[in-house]
C-alpha cells in the first residue's frame, strides 16, 4: 500500500539513462552470468589480462574457460576456431579498441562478447552483446548494464542499495581513507551475488547525472595528460569520448605508484591476481605491474591534471637519479 506524508525521501531525477535501451543489472558480473544462461554458454575464450572476478564467475557456473593472450594494443591475439556453445570474450581496455575494430571480431566468430567496463560512453555495434559497468564512472555502490538480443524469461529480483551507501555518502563529506574498508568490501560483495536487477536507488541517481559533461571533461582530462606524457608513454593512445582512466606505462611503474600514494594520488593495481598469473616477463606482467592509470574522472579540472603530471616527473626523475 503507498505511503503518504511522513518525512520527504531522496529526491527522483528525471533525467535520461545514457544506457537507457539496455538491460539493467545489480553489477558486471550479473551482467555476464545473466548472459551466459540466456545464451547458454558453454566455455569462454578469456585474456591473461583480466581481473580474477570472470573466472571465478566461470567456475561457480561451471563454464569452462581457456586464457588468449594480447598485444600491445590491447587487441586479442586469437586465431583458434571456436565450436558451438562457445564464446570469444574481449575486455575493451582503456576504451582503445574501436567499434570498427570490434565490429571485424563479430563477423570473423559472431559469438563474441564485449566488456566494455572501461567504456562507458561508446555505444554497441549492433547485434554486438556488450556489457557496461555504472561504479568505474559514477558514485553509485552498483550497476550494470548488458546490451543483448536474448533476454531471460525466468523472474529477477530486483537489488537494493541503501545498505551500501555508506562509503559514497561519507566519501563525499570526508576523506577516501576513511571509509576505504566499506568500498572494498563493497567490491568483494558482487563475488557471491547473484543476478538482480537494479535497485530503484541506483537507476535514480543514474537519472540524475549529466553524462555530456562528464563524458567532456574526461576526454579533456584524458587529452591533457596525453599532451603532456606522450613523448615518455610506451604506449600509443587514441583520444578517448568520456575516458576510464589515462593508461601511462613507464618502466617502474609499479615504484613510482609507490611514492605518489604518499602525495595523495592514488593510483590502482587494477589486476593485481595478473602479477600471480603471469610469467614476469610477459606482457601482461608488464602491464598490470607498470601501467598507472592516472584518475581523469569528472570531479578534476586543468589544474588538477597539471599537479597530478608535475608529481609524475618529479617521482620519475628521483628514480632515475
Amino acid at each position: 500500500m503507498k505511503e503518504y506524508g511522513g518525512y520527504i525521501e531522496l529526491e527522483t531525477f528525471h533525467g535520461k539513462v545514457f544506457h537507457e535501451k539496455a538491460i539493467a543489472l545489480n553489477c558486471g558480473r550479473g551482467a555476464l552470468e545473466y548472459l551466459c544462461e540466456a545464451k547458454m554458454i558453454r566455455k569462454l575464450y578469456l585474456p591473461y589480462f583480466l581481473c580474477d572476478s570472470v573466472p571465478n564467475l566461470c567456475k561457480k557456473t561451471n563454464i569452462e574457460y581457456e586464457f588468449y593472450h594480447i598485444n600491445e594494443e590491447f587487441e586479442p591475439v586469437f586465431t583458434k576456431e571456436i565450436g558451438a556453445n562457445e564464446w570469444l570474450y574481449i575486455v575493451n581496455f582503456y576504451g582503445q579498441l574501436s567499434n570498427e575494430h570490434l565490429k571485424n571480431w563479430k563477423q570473423r566468430y559472431d559469438r563474441v562478447i564485449v566488456d566494455n567496463a572501461q567504456s562507458y560512453f561508446q555505444m554497441p555495434v549492433e547485434g554486438l552483446d556488450t556489457l557496461y559497468t555504472c561504479r568505474k564512472y559514477f558514485g553509485v555502490a552498483d550497476g550494470a548494464f548488458l546490451y543483448s538480443d536474448t533476454r531471460l524469461s525466468k523472474e529477477i529480483p530486483q537489488d537494493e542499495s541503501f545498505e551500501r551507501m555508506h562509503f559514497l555518502l561519507g566519501r563525499y563529506e570526508r576523506s577516501a581513507n576513511e571509509f576505504y574498508g566499506e568500498y572494498v568490501a563493497n567490491n568483494k560483495l558482487f563475488a557471491t551475488e547473484p543476478v538482480k536487477r537494479m535497485s530503484r536507488l541506483t537507476e535514480n541517481l543514474l537519472h540524475g547525472i549529466d553524462y555530456d559533461i562528464v563524458a567532456k571533461r574526461r576526454q579533456e582530462n584524458f587529452d591533457f595528460l596525453d599532451a603532456e606524457f606522450r613523448d615518455i608513454n610506451e604506449l600509443n593512445l587514441k583520444s578517448v569520448y568520456g575516458a576510464f582512466m589515462y593508461p601511462l606505462l613507464i618502466q617502474n611503474g609499479s615504484e613510482i605508484r609507490k611514492v605518489l600514494q604518499k602525495e595523495k594520488i592514488y593510483i590502482p593495481t587494477l589486476w593485481p591476481n595478473v602479477l600471480k598469473e603471469c610469467p614476469v616477463d610477459s606482457l601482461e606482467y608488464h602491464y598490470a605491474a607498470d601501467i598507472l592509470p592516472i584518475p581523469i574522472d569528472q570531479r578534476y579540472g586543468k589544474e588538477d591534471m597539471k599537479r597530478i603530471a608535475e608529481m609524475v616527473k618529479k617521482t620519475m626523475s628521483i628514480k632515475e637519479e
